[in-house]
């Protein structure tokens, strides 16, 4: 059985293939680039396919991130995935986008902080650890100003590897506060890993758990902007009314 993992919830866009009955990733495409992750998804899919000499119809199953990360990213990875699953009528996984990047500090021994630049000082973010080969919340996954973030970590005393290509944006400010408790991921530590989100869709599959319904929607942790300013224009109305 073969699953085909996608990831575009960054600036970040993978693409990997997972052979799930021999647990092996068979393999995998990373681009890091400014540019638009609705014209290359497919092409990218149909290249690595080619590649391993396989076809759609060879898929058996899907995972995609679920957010949070990019607004238009998550809808392009998540529409994509929910057409092909409806499509060729196979389950679909996912995983927040927070957790298959904390992957990455898998060997870490305190807690792993992904963070993704949420702007206006905000950061979506998120605090995990391994336990037994399983990445577990320590602190839930939310958007929060990065001042109040950093005194919640400050406060728990753990060591913290913080990850992400955002994270060079306030690494000042975690080192003035966090000071030795900060530690920094490496370049290749900082990308999320589409491998990555087909081990986290694996293990749901091994663990017989049921995947999305066809409904099923992205996780923003926050509204977007057009949002906001309609519901803020709603409640000015009702004032005014």
């Amino acid at each position: 059985m073969k699953l085909l993992a996608m990831d575009t919830s960054t600036l970040v866009m993978g693409v990997a293939v997972m052979d799930l009955e021999n647990q092996k990733i068979l393999g995998e495409t990373v681009t890091n680039l400014h540019k638009n992750h609705s014209v290359r998804l497919m092409p990218t899919i149909e290249q690595l396919l080619n590649d391993l000499d396989l076809a759609v119809d060879d898929l058996t199953h899907l995972a995609v991130t679920r957010g949070p990360g990019s607004y238009t990213g998550i809808r392009i990875g998540v529409t994509t995935a929910k057409a092909m699953s409806w499509a060729r009528q196979i389950p679909l996984y996912s995983a927040s986008s927070l957790a298959v990047l904390a992957l990455n500090g898998a060997r870490f021994g305190g807690w792993v902080v992904p963070m993704f630049d949420a702007r206006r000082r905000r950061v979506y973010t998120g605090a995990f650890r391994m336990d037994n080969h399983e990445i577990r919340e320590k602190l839930p996954q939310q958007v929060i100003t990065l001042n109040a973030w950093l005194q919640q970590l400050k406060e728990s005393g753990e060591p913290v590897l913080f990850l992400g290509d955002d994270v060079v944006r306030f690494e000042e400010e975690i080192r003035s506060t966090l000071g030795k408790q900060a530690c920094f991921g490496t370049p290749q530590e900082n990308i999320p890993r589409p491998a990555s989100l087909a081990w986290l869709a694996y293990q749901k599959w091994s663990r017989q758990e049921q995947p999305e319904p066809p409904d099923f929607s992205p996780e923003y942790l926050q509204m977007t902007e057009a949002e906001a300013n309609w519901l803020k224009k709603q409640r000015k109305e009702g004032a005014n009314g």
